[in-house]
């Protein structure tokens, strides 16, 4: 075994294009969500054709830009793996395992994408080192085969919405929202993304275009308490509002929560009725208002993972 870290890879092969790799873990499900961020487009889609193609550990995945989404399970698996064809995929993710506060992804890749999953990806920042079987594996390109095991920390997934903090008078959530990531000072918390959800504009007690927004981050072990009390503060401090509400999950796999995303769109709730909605999607409010920013807190975070129809009025699609 060969192990590397991310700066002697760099310097063996030289900069290349991968720009983050986080591992985000959800034991009690037993599944993973792997982010990895490029330089551009299209070997990310390349990437993701194939591993879908391969199996193994991989379930599911998506691209939004130049960021690659995989959905895994955790253990290893069999993959259809060898250059790309109708029956195989020149790239695999082989297995996903935990080993303590450290999560090991192991690759397979062949010809370019050898050099995608050998060369490129172990020098992503996110990356602790990357383990080599042997020094063949180590020499990319070509026709060759290589593989790695690549470890990196353990995160968790974590959704905030928040909603109502401006008034009539003045205020915006989403700026606030946008200011409290940019402030936060957690240097293991990655803001993965924000959202702004558009709620049912019908409901008569808002300000006036019925949006609430979402945080999604990345948070490694043990450091989730310290960003919800940072999350809480600043939003007490900077809100206008005396309504203002803070919904928090964490976790990826989650009960359907189908229904409660329609009825956030389309109906009046009340406030006992979206905290009993929260109860059974195993979300939790952690601000100290038990306002009406509640609701608005629940329906952005449900709506936190879902496309550019999360903006628009239910129903509606780009």
């Amino acid at each position: 075994m060969i192990t590397l870290t991310p700066d002697e890879v760099r310097a063996r092969f030289g900069p290349l294009f991968s720009e983050r790799y986080l591992v985000m873990v959800d034991r009690a499900a037993s599944v993973a969500e792997i982010l990895e961020t490029c330089r551009a487009r299209g070997p990310v889609e390349w990437d993701a054709m194939n591993r879908r193609r391969a199996g193994g550990a991989l379930e599911s995945c998506s691209v939004e830009g130049t960021t690659l989404r995989i959905r895994t399970r955790l253990g290893r698996f069999p993959v259809k793996f060898g250059p790309a064809e109708s029956t195989s995929g020149g790239q695999a993710l082989e297995a996903v395992e935990l080993a303590g506060d450290e999560v090991i992804t192991s690759w397979a890749g062949i010809a370019g994408a050898g050099v995608g999953i050998a060369a490129c990806l172990p020098q992503a920042p996110g990356v602790t080192r990357a383990e080599y079987p042997d020094e063949a594996d180590l020499t990319v390109g070509g026709s060759r085969e290589n593989r790695v095991r690549i470890v990196s920390p353990v995160y968790e997934k974590v959704v905030i919405g928040i909603d109502d903090t401006d008034t009539a008078a003045g205020g915006a959530t989403w700026v606030l929202a946008l200011q409290c990531a940019a402030a936060c000072p957690i240097e293991d918390a990655h803001l993965l993304g924000m959202r702004l959800v558009q709620l049912n504009p019908a409901v008569p007690n808002k300000t006036t275009n019925c949006v609430g927004s979402a945080l999604v981050y990345a948070v490694e072990a043990g450091r989730l308490d310290e960003l919800q009390a940072f999350v809480t503060e600043f939003v007490r401090e900077h809100s206008l509002s005396p309504e203002a509400g803070i919904a928090v999950r964490t976790g990826i796999v989650h009960p359907d929560g189908a229904d409660a995303m329609r009825r956030v769109k389309t109906e009046i709730l009340t406030l006992p009725e979206a905290e009993a909605a929260a109860r059974e999607l195993n979300v939790r409010f952690i601000d100290s208002n038990r306002g009406k920013g509640r609701i608005g807190a629940l329906g952005a975070l449900l709506w936190a993972d879902e496309g550019p129809e999360a903006a628009g009025l239910y129903g509606e699609h780009l």
